[in-house]
């Protein structure tokens, strides 16, 4: 069987590392992810992925496993509901949480959207939009007579690549086509974003730069930003506990410090509604 050369460069091509690190934990025996399909595409990519992105640390699938697990506890309460994924890459945690009658749509960049067409067929009841996550026409995509409660939608490893005033915009937006959906997003801390915009990058490997990550945020900083730009008001921010290794032990360290706990990944709820702007 003929492999698939990926084409992708810069933030595309990190749809490549979350994959190698949620395959690879789903091959292992006890891994904490069960992910078949993820563990498919990876094996039908002609990528050395070992070389770009050095062994598989398994931050990537506790991260999905997070998530999956806010997801699901929200399609049980609205199991006809809308699942928007932006910025999707290769994730497949439609076929991980489907129950048979949500709705998904997959919102991507046009490299990113050709590469997950070829891997992944589109699956009933899914849509995919081509295009920036920032561009508004997605969201005419989902029919008028669904109501904001009946929306999530998933931003897992995108805004770490934008800038705040892009994101602000964007939430700005979405509570008000939408207004009480559930947003669930990952955040960076503040040294890590540091560390990628550093002179020269920060080096993965020797083969891999990681693209920049201009949008660090503490945990404790993350419900009074909502608040600030006046999104959300109801929000919870989790740091999610790293597999093992040398990320599971930096994450032991900085809980042990009042001052370095909040500056770890995390995974956000939020139900966004637009306030009054005079209140």
């Amino acid at each position: 069987m003929t492999k698939i050369k990926p084409d992708l460069a810069g933030v595309p091509e990190t749809m490549l590392w979350t994959l190698h690190n949620r395959a690879s934990e789903a091959m292992k025996p006890r891994g904490l992810i069960r992910d078949p399909e993820a563990i498919r595409i990876y094996q039908a990519l002609d990528y050395d992925f070992e070389r770009h992105f050095g062994r598989a640390d398994g931050t990537h699938a506790v991260r999905a496993a997070e998530i999956d697990t806010i997801l699901r506890q929200w399609i049980g309460r609205h199991p006809e509901g809308w699942v928007i994924a932006l910025g999707e890459g290769l994730e497949t945690q439609f076929s991980r949480v489907d129950n048979g009658h949500l709705h998904w749509l997959s919102v991507d960049l046009p490299e990113a959207m050709r590469l997950r067409d070829l891997l992944l067929p589109l699956r009933p009841r899914e849509q995919r939009f081509t295009g920036s996550a920032l561009d508004s026409a997605w969201m005419q995509a989902v029919p008028a007579a669904v109501i904001g409660s009946e929306i999530c939608i998933i931003a897992q490893g995108l805004f770490m690549y934008l800038d705040g005033d892009a994101i602000r915009h964007l939430l700005t937006d979405i509570a008000a086509r939408f207004p009480g959906c559930l947003l669930i997003f990952d955040s960076i801390p503040h040294w890590l974003s540091r560390l990628t915009q550093r002179p020269g990058g920060f080096r993965r490997t020797p083969h891999y730069t990681v693209p920049p990550m201009p949008w660090g945020i503490d945990c404790n900083e993350v419900a009074p930003t909502l608040r600030q730009w006046q999104v959300s008001d109801e929000s919870e921010t989790k740091p999610y506990r790293l597999p093992r290794g040398i990320p599971r032990l930096t994450a032991f360290l900085f809980s042990l410090f009042p001052r370095l706990r909040p500056q770890v990944p995390a995974v956000t709820a939020a139900v966004l509604r637009p306030r009054d702007r005079d209140q």
